[in-house]
């Protein structure tokens, strides 16, 4: 039997399945271990002359051709049928496969006989998302935040799928993936994750093509929701796990009708329709325990959403898109080989002044300035001022556009504002390792630039670490590679520098120039150099460090 199948359903692809088959044909893992099912979908342009081709030209390569369906759930679902493979990879016929992602998926299954594994996403259609932060030999829904990635480009083991009947749904169902996961998740014993390789490359199509788009209505969209929210419900207990996991559908698809931008940009009947819609099924669909457990903010709409209140709903949305994360951020040193950024981010309103609670009796409340004259919003009481609290700095890799995240996580803390009022933050020192920061390995030659993603009392925002003091910090040398800390850009953003390496006297050379590059007084010192040496010394320390001397 062979080690894996790749199944990828195809509707017109056209083009795009020039370079999905090449990304597939081509890994690392040995072509006799390995196969690649498409599933023709009754396309009615080329893709069939063009699935003919590459399969003339790979022995590894399958094409099977069925009627159109209209949706991709039915050629998945025969692709599993007709797989040969121990494991089953969906891959979509617009997105591609890093080099050496079914090696890596493969073993890490293997390894600890996963029934799912999932692989890091990248790409146009993919931010950074934590739940590939680490990779996870071994984990569950019950202990690991798998419900915040539904989409099916994952990797299954073919008998788990077949022995408990899990299928997409066939035709056009939306939200076809998420039922899908969600009847996986809860029935797998053994969940693996690989976060040290970007793995599945998430395209955007120029055309829209990739999108299961096309006009929708609240009823439609919302009632196929209902059946994910069942899924979760077979498969569960009532308790804490079942409303852990119905909360990020009440918290992502059930709120957004009702938070911005969406609420804002809606309006009359539509927005209405949506909102009266998302009502009903809160209160027909959820339990209790699921919106208790929700932060500050989030909950204060799901209760404004059960009590029917839509103007108050459209006026807390109106406020709370204003308010803006502030961050704060020591002069970054080096420390044994690693940079140590140490910061502090709070989230202040749209007048300036900082999102707070209110201590009174004993209780928390929500910011009153905040919810002035909202009718339904006052004295809105606080059960955890920490509930979701979140904060971490994340790299990204601004060629290939990956995101890293290195090995830390700020703490929240309460801080007195005075008169019984107190804002929570999120502090702490982030070390981070140029040689291991990058899926375990050293960061590539490039610019990486820093950001912070905080979440405090249900509001979520994602920063730049930035000073607009540049203070100066020192180049550093891993391993024969200098790594030149710059604040730079209209908003002076922290940014990483890596540079190439090289035999001792260049490297030497590399962070002289480096250092002169990330000294404030770096860019004066090169302008006053002559035009041909200037511009000689202006090649030679963008290698190192993207700065110009103009």
């Amino acid at each position: 039997m062979l080690r894996a199948s790749v199944v990828v359903p195809v509707y017109n692809g056209g083009e795009h399945l020039d370079r999905c088959a090449a990304s597939l044909t081509t890994q690392s893992l040995s072509p006799d271990t390995y196969e690649i099912l498409f599933v023709n979908d009754g396309s009615t342009d080329d893709s069939a002359d063009r699935l003919h081709r590459i399969a003339s030209m790979h022995a590894h390569v399958r094409v099977h051709h069925q009627e159109n369906s209209g949706w991709p759930g039915k050629p998945r679902n025969v692709g599993v049928e007709l797989a040969r493979g121990v494991y089953v990879q969906f891959v979509d016929q617009d997105d591609e496969l890093a080099p050496e992602s079914l090696e890596r998926l493969l073993a890490l299954a293997e390894r600890n006989e996963s029934d799912i594994v999932l692989g890091k996403v990248f790409g146009t259609m993919a931010g950074p998302s934590n739940v590939f932060k680490r990779t996870v030999e071994r984990c569950t829904v019950k202990d690991a935040p798998l419900m915040e990635s539904l989409t099916p480009h994952k990797m299954f083991r073919r008998s788990f799928l077949l022995e408990h009947g899990i299928k997409f749904p066939e035709g056009r169902v939306r939200l076809e993936d998420q039922l899908f996961m969600a009847r996986a998740y809860v029935r797998a014993k053994t969940v693996s994750i690989l976060g040290d390789y970007p793995a599945y490359q998430w395209v955007r199509r120029e055309d829209g093509g990739n999108n299961s788009g096309g006009a929708t209505t609240a009823a439609d969209y919302y009632g196929h929701l209902r059946g994910v929210v069942e899924a979760i419900h077979e498969g569960t207990e009532p308790g804490e796990l079942r409303d852990h996991l119905l909360r990020r559908s009440y918290r992502v698809e059930l709120l957004r009708p009702v938070t911005e931008p969406r609420v804002l940009q809606r309006k009359g009947k539509q927005l209405t329709e949506y909102f009266d819609v998302v009502r009903r099924m809160a209160l027909e669909c959820y339990p209790p325990g699921v919106r208790t457990g929700l932060p500050a903010v989030t909950g204060l709409r799901a209760a404004l959403l059960e009590e029917g209140r839509l103007d108050s709903l459209v006026e807390l949305a109106t406020r709370t898109r204003r308010i803006k994360p502030r961050v704060a951020v020591d002069p970054p040193v080096w420390r044994d080989g690693k940079l140590a950024v140490r910061v502090v981010v709070h989230h202040v309103r749209g007048d300036g002044e900082p999102l707070c609670l209110v201590r009174r009796d004993g209780d928390w409340y929500l910011d009153p300035e905040l919810l002035d004259g909202i009718e339904g919003a006052e004295n809105w009481r606080v059960d955890d001022p920490f509930a979701y609290a979140a904060g971490e700095l994340l790299l990204q890799d601004t060629v290939t556009g990956h995101w890293w995240f290195p090995d830390a996580e700020l703490t929240p803390e309460l801080r007195g504002l005075g008169g019984g009022r107190y804002q929570v933050v999120m502090a702490g020192e982030t070390l981070i390792d140029p040689a291991v920061v990058s899926g375990g390995e050293a960061l590539t030659r490039g610019v990486h630039e820093v950001w912070l993603n905080s979440q405090m009392l249900g509001v979520g925002r994602r920063a730049r670490v930035a000073s607009p003091s540049r203070p100066h910090v020192s180049p550093g040398a891993v391993g024969r590679q200098v790594i030149a800390p710059r604040w730079a850009g209209p908003h002076t953003q922290l940014r990483l520098v890596a540079g190439g390496h090289g035999g001792r006297p260049v490297a030497r050379l590399r962070r002289v120039l480096a250092a002169v590059a990330s000294h404030p007084g770096g860019h004066r010192w090169g302008r006053r150099l002559p035009r041909g040496v200037r511009r000689r010394a202006r090649s030679l320390a963008t290698r190192t460090h993207d700065w110009s001397l103009s």
